[in-house]
């Protein structure tokens, strides 16, 4: 800092005494100081091992109180007790590393050094935030952390025998799946506290190598629990994120995750980041990695306070975290440590990191390890003896021993014992599906009546509904009265039965309280009183189970991966996003590709999450008509070449092999059964759906009230119904088809008379494919050649898809012909010209009979 000359100040003027403001503490007990006892005093607390940013929040009060934890003469002080606890916890981490370095010499493990304190850090968070009532924390950490064995092992209370024989190549999987990388997997362990003496439940969730990616899925996990829970204020249950540098200031999705932090319906009151600050991103400078002066910097945007301090400093360290966790508690804000330190080894531990930074490691490798750096002051100060000290190391590395020796007794590799997000009870004792039987989904009439009354009406009489909306409502009404169901009721049906039965609906996505395209409405709102609304869902019956339904903020990645984690919590719960448009999806890729699509394979963790994505051609240009259900096909694991084993429930196991189920629907009816469906399984998988746009208020596209009353189910294919089903010989196309095409081919069909020659069949649900349907349909028509028709482009959709199972169905007898758009690098022309006579070609070839005369 500048001299005091350098403001003026003249070296007698030191010793003058000055009366202290009262927003500061730096005095004690004193009410006066010497202007040199002052700056001593404020150069001790912020100009040390410790830094702190926390000037811009607006509230004094907060301000006060940092100051205070900070500013108070002695703060931070341990007892000679809590110095040797923190000594052997730090002796743990370290010597850890050290047995991994020594048993594993060429495998990756990421480890902590450099940055050992991170491991009594969390622990010091862990402690204080139970002694203060907190009964669970999830953690994340990204891939690439520094020391996630170590935490495991160290903080969550993972054995070391379960961690080790990870690293035996030659341990055959006990489960099925593709299994992952040992610095990949999480776990979930409760025990008591030893400092507060409480039951902790600990749980570090699983996530893939993409960085911060976790984030959003801690934090829908910890919203959960507590809305499971009834903690409304986040006093049982917090988060914990543990970021490096480099990725915390690169990822965007971090930005989204802490826009979250203080929104009503995704706010888990209060997180506490560890970011540690080794100066280096695999191989980059910080000056070419970030454009702000911290790492931190972006967490000034929700207020966080941020405190630096010298990962070097384990006293210091222990005092910020004691503060960190004070503070969540206290204030129910997030908070930032960021622990500045730096790492020993290069990206991996086989990798070479003085190719980049020479310099950097010419001084890493001087740095006295923090282990001697601590241990030698404390044999100094008389905390601890050296005998005492080496007792501690050998006692830990007989433990590490003793554990390795037990590994090598296993004879499988049993990643269940992983599990980040265990569901007790749900499952058989051996983990599996208590059965492969899934009831009929239809609920009886005077339920749905009780339920479109409401969706119908408003319930309060002086509630002020806009005239637009009473016409909907009005027309709801009609619709009930001739026990009919468009989409937008059908829905509420589905989840207004569901709520019945006990089971918690969450809607959650950008405008879904409303709806995109004007049609939900599950939120009313007063048109003379602000802010006024009600939400009938919520009062269907009288003991129902609670419904959520929030507009979220303006983003994909973060709030996907947020729901995605609150579908962990509980298989009790729907729960869905909704894209505003199926195209935007695409922007939150990583959860889908590394998360919903493999999690249950890479980490054994079931998940029932339902992706709403409107779908359709319509004219309305290239980002706003295809939700790229073609990469969710080719994501599916199903053979296309082999035909399945055909067995009791074959549809229920077939789902259970599967990794997911796309399905794209054509009625409200199996609409509501789908959604039904995804609670009444036995197990849970994620669910993609094609959702309607045009459909929504399309006549044609509603369903009776006794396609959804009792006896009914998903209809995995609906086959031809009309005059081509009655005379099948002369039936000469069969066309199958998905989604709202039906109904423009109806359409083009009647137009031309051919009711009798071509039938058409819906392939409701794409994956796990229906080959049984669609063999038994093919088999009904035999002189009919086969079309597969879609409005999507040939190289989009769903052909590449269909077209090897259909022909797997069939045992290659006949070929399915292509009826589409042509292959093409954008899903939608944005010229309605181009559009319209896209769709008459192709819909003209439909019903061309011989058009494929000759091939």
């Amino acid at each position: 800092s500048p001299p005091p000359a350098s403001y003026g100040f003249l070296e007698s003027d030191l010793d003058q005494t000055l009366k202290l403001p009262n927003t500061t503490f730096i005095g004690g007990d004193r009410s006066d100081l010497t202007l040199r006892d002052i700056l001593q005093r404020l150069k001790d607390v912020y100009c040390g091992s410790i830094g702190v940013e926390f000037m811009f929040i607006n509230d004094r009060e907060q301000c006060q109180w940092i100051r205070q934890r900070f500013e108070v003469p002695g703060a931070g002080t341990l007892t000679p007790a809590e110095k040797k606890q923190l000594l052997i916890r730090l002796l743990r981490a370290t010597r850890f590393e050290e047995f991994l370095a020594k048993k594993w010499s060429s495998e990756k493990r990421f480890g902590v050094e450099g940055c050992e304190m991170l491991v009594p850090a969390l622990r010091t968070i862990v402690d204080c935030s139970s002694v203060m009532g907190v009964d669970a924390i999830t953690l994340g950490m990204p891939h690439r952390f520094r020391g996630r064995l170590n935490v495991l092992v160290n903080v969550i209370r993972k054995g070391l025998d379960e961690v080790f024989c990870q690293f035996d190549s030659k341990l055959e999987p006990q489960e099925e799946g593709s299994g992952d990388v040992k610095y990949h997997l999480g776990m979930s362990h409760q025990h008591i506290n030893r400092l507060s003496g409480r039951k902790l439940k600990l749980s570090l969730v699983a996530n893939p190598s993409h960085l911060e990616a976790v984030g959003p899925v801690v934090q829908g996990k910890t919203r959960a629990e507590q809305f499971y829970r009834g903690d409304t204020e986040g006093k049982q249950v917090m988060s914990v994120l543990i970021h490096g540098d480099a990725a915390f200031a690169g990822q965007g999705v971090v930005y989204e995750t802490f826009h979250l932090s203080d929104l009503p319906a995704y706010t888990t009151h209060g997180t506490i980041h560890l970011v540690h600050a080794r100066k280096i991103g695999f191989t980059t400078d910080p000056r070419s990695s970030r454009s702000s002066p911290y790492c931190t910097d972006v967490a000034r945007v929700v207020n966080a306070p941020i405190f630096h301090v010298n990962a070097d400093d384990p006293e210091a360290v222990t005092h910020v975290c004691r503060v960190a966790a004070e503070w969540r508690n206290t204030f129910h804000k997030d908070v930032v440590v960021d622990l500045v330190g730096y790492r020993r080894n290069g990206h991996n531990e086989v990798d070479e990191p003085m190719f980049t930074q020479p310099f950097m490691y010419k001084r890493v490798a001087r740095q006295v390890p923090v282990l001697k750096q601590y241990s030698d002051a404390l044999i100094k100060e008389g905390v601890i003896t050296g005998q005492e000290y080496k007792t501690e190391v050998s006692k830990f590395d007989q433990i590490c021993e003793d554990a390795y020796a037990s590994s090598k007794d296993e004879k499988l590799q049993r990643t269940s014992q992983w599990i980040d997000s265990p569901w007790h009870g749900f499952f058989g004792p051996d983990g599996r599906p208590q059965s492969m039987w899934t009831p009929p989904s239809g609920v009886p009439e005077e339920i749905l009546e009780h339920i479109g009354k409401a969706a119908s009406s408003v319930p309060a009489p002086d509630f002020n509904i806009h005239p637009g909306l009473m016409r909907v409502l009005r027309s709801r009404a009609e619709m009930v009265k001739n026990r009919t169901a468009d989409w937008a009721l059908a829905e509420y049906m589905a989840f207004g039965s569901l709520l019945k039965e006990g089971v918690h609906v969450r809607l959650s996505g950008q405008d879904v309280e409303r709806g995109t395209f004007s049609h939900r409405h599950h939120v009313l709102h007063d048109q003379n009183v602000d802010k006024k609304t009600l939400v009938p869902m919520k009062n269907l019956w009288p003991s129902q189970a609670p419904y959520t339904v929030c507009n979220s903020s303006l983003s994909e990645y973060g709030v996907l991966g947020f729901e995605l984690g609150f579908a962990m919590s509980s298989p009790h719960a729907l729960v869905c996003w909704e894209a505003q448009f199926g195209d935007f999806n695409n922007m939150a890729q990583c959860i889908i590709d590394q998360f919903i699509s493999s999690g249950q394979a890479k980490w054994l963790r079931q998940n029932g999450i339902v992706l709403l994505l409107p779908h359709g051609m319509e004219g309305m240009g290239p980002e706003h008509s295809s939700a790229r259900l073609e990469r969710f096909l080719q994501m599916c694991t199903d053979d296309p070449d082999v035909f399945p084993k055909i067995g009791e429930h074959f549809d229920v196991r077939q789902i259970f092999e599967s990794n997911w189920t796309v399905a794209n629907c054509s009625t409200p009816a199996n609409y509501f059964h789908i959604l039904r469906r995804q609670i009444l399984l036995p197990f849970r998988k994620p669910l993609i759906l094609a959702t309607p746009k045009s459909l929504l208020r399309l006549p044609e596209a509603r369903s009776s009230f006794a396609d959804m009353m009792p006896g009914t189910s998903f209809r995995r294919v609906i086959p031809e119904e009309g005059p081509a089903a009655k005379g099948p010989g002369e039936v000469r196309r069969l066309i199958f088809c998905c989604g709202k095409v039906y109904y423009d081919l109806v359409r083009e069909r009647d137009a031309r008379g051919m009711q009798g020659l071509v039938a058409i069949c819906r392939l409701e649900q794409l994956s796990p494919f229906p080959h049984d349907l669609v063999r038994d349909e093919a088999l009904r028509y035999p002189a009919a050649e086969l079309v597969w028709c879609q409005e999507e482009h040939k190289n989009q959709g769903f052909f590449a898809h269909v077209h090897p199972r259909v022909r797997t169905a069939i045992s290659q007898s006949r070929p399915l012909w292509y009826v589409g758009r042509d292959a093409a690098s954008a899903p939608a022309t944005g010229n309605k010209y181009l559009h319209n006579m896209e769709s008459e070609r192709f819909l003209a070839k439909a019903f061309h009979l011989d058009a494929f005369k000759g091939i």
